[in-house]
């Protein structure tokens, strides 16, 4: 009797582990805010209970992300550089980019406030850290954030318009370091510098020393996230219809409630606009 309960559990052991090995998979390109800020950990389980379907993150800047996904790398891309995501549209590399969400950048910084920002003007902020020798980090990896970034240096006029690299007008304490949101988070932390970050990894980030949110709700600020199927014309090997299922779910009523719902401390990180 015990021999055939123990063969009975190792058969359904056995199954299960079958049906895990043969559930289908789908590679997600992605930003660093998208995953350090929590959101896929509460996102991605309530599309697994929806779809079946496992989602494999890979979160690096949106630049490489998009690289990524010019390789045929990744089934779905989802970023947030509306300039970039088009780009990527016309080039024939996904049919259509939908709007997802979206929040916004802040600036961070010492709450001492050495370059005197606080505000909403980030464009006078910049202005202030350029003019001094106030400590800036810049994550300079070809992110989304990075790329907001320079346009808000030149928008500034610190800065000429998609500038990779600093330059004299930027400050003495103008540093890249060619990382993530989290890493920069804690290099300006650790250094009371300035750094704009997305407020989604702000809110969830936890080392935050002496950093303050010092400039707000300007305008300028605003970051929205699309989301793309990787065209299987160009790559007929991705797991296209897993993608577009994904991509069908996140944009509907119930992934869009879901993006609502995820909150930090009562404060919603991210705010869905697929139908607008």
């Amino acid at each position: 009797m015990k021999k055939t309960a123990t063969r009975f559990a190792a058969t359904i052991v056995l199954a299960a582990a079958a049906c895990s090995a043969n559930a289908e998979t789908i590679t997600m390109a992605s930003t660093t805010s998208t995953e350090q800020s929590g959101l896929f950990s509460h996102l991605l389980p309530a599309f697994k209970q929806a779809s079946g379907i496992d989602v494999k993150v890979v979160a690096v800047g949106t630049g490489q992300a998009i690289d990524m996904a010019k390789r045929g790398d990744a089934d779905v891309l989802f970023v947030h550089d509306a300039q970039s995501e088009e780009k990527f549209v016309a080039e024939g590399f996904a049919a259509r980019r939908f709007p997802v969400m979206y929040n916004d950048f802040v600036l961070v910084g010492p709450k001492s406030d050495p370059a005197a920002v606080k505000g909403t003007d980030i464009a006078a902020a910049l202005k202030k850290i350029g003019a001094g020798n106030a400590a800036f980090v810049s994550r300079g990896d070809k992110s989304g954030t990075d790329a907001a970034e320079r346009r808000l240096w030149a928008q500034a006029g610190v800065a000429d318009a998609g500038q990779p690299v600093p330059n004299d007008r930027k400050g003495a304490g103008y540093k890249e370091c060619g990382c993530g949101m989290g890493p920069a988070l804690n290099i300006a932390a650790s250094s009371n510098a300035y750094v704009l970050a997305d407020r989604g990894t702000w809110l969830s980030f936890k080392n935050r020393a002496d950093l303050a949110l010092l400039v707000e709700g300007d305008k300028r600020l605003f970051n929205q996230y699309g989301v793309m199927v990787v065209s299987p014309a160009k790559f007929p090997q991705l797991n296209s219809a897993g993608a577009q299922k994904f991509v069908d779910w996140v944009i509907s009523p119930a992934g869009q409630s879901t993006i609502a719902s995820y909150k930090i401390g009562g404060e919603q990180l991210f705010f869905p606009n697929a139908a607008q």
